[in-house]
């Protein structure tokens, strides 16, 4: 196992759950960093047993260490579902130390896994601020985001189609009743030109009625003259 880390190479500082650790330098993988440390309560002691906080770290079904003293420093590191570092227990000695599981580099923040018990008690119902539940809400407000903007697109498109659906029904409309308008001049025309044709007609038959009143009129008249000629002839 690498050897530890040179003293303290960690410095505590603000985190976006409060208070956090950062490391100070690189920080290789498989070494110690700190000591997670405290009074020991024993379960089978009442008053031990009475004791509420968020630094209980339990070692085993008995031993249970209280890190809430401030000379732990180890308690300012935070919980993460994708750690950089761990907790290595040791019932026997009674002893917890955090051991990096990867290289951690200078600035970053280092933490571990809390456990499920601790994690459904204080972290889900306030919603877990480690980096990788930050990712993944993050995502899924792009995704839900996307969505919303997909259904908005889809919603206009089908407004536009039916729109230009409405416009081609009115087109129509309008066509099919200049249509009919044109239909109705037509008749109109049609009805106008043989109105004139009659009138024309008419006048025509007129017109020839006329002239033969005149023909027949000038026949009668020569008629006459031929007998007033021949009246004289026989006088």
């Amino acid at each position: 196992m690498p050897a530890s880390t040179s003293a303290k190479p960690y410095r505590i500082g603000r985190s976006k759950t409060g208070l956090g650790l950062f490391a100070t330098q690189p920080i290789k993988k498989g070494v110690k960093i700190v000591q997670y440390f405290g009074p020991l309560l024993d379960s089978k002691n009442e008053k031990h047993d009475a004791i509420e906080n968020k630094y209980l770290f339990q070692i085993s079904k008995r031993w249970t260490v209280d890190g809430s003293i401030r000379k732990n420093i180890a308690r300012y590191i935070n919980h993460a579902c994708k750690p950089n570092a761990e907790s290595d227990v040791n019932a026997a000695k009674k002893k917890i130390i955090i051991r990096s599981i990867k290289k951690i580099e200078p600035g970053e923040e280092i933490n571990y896994d809390y456990g499920t018990e601790y994690f459904k008690e204080y972290l889900k119902p306030i919603g877990c601020k480690c980096d990788s539940c930050e990712k993944k809400r993050k995502k899924k407000r792009a995704e839900a985001r996307a969505e919303k903007l997909k259904a908005k697109e889809k919603a206009e498109r089908k407004a536009l189609k039916k729109e230009e659906k409405a416009r081609a029904k009115d087109k129509a409309k309008k066509a099919k009743s200049s249509g009919k308008v044109a239909s109705g001049k037509a008749k109109t025309t049609k009805a106008a030109a043989k109105k004139t044709s009659a009138a024309t007609k008419a006048k025509s038959v007129k017109a020839k009625s006329v002239k033969a009143k005149s023909a027949n009129s000038r026949s009668a008249k020569v008629s006459k003259a031929k007998a007033g000629t021949a009246k004289s002839k026989a006088a």
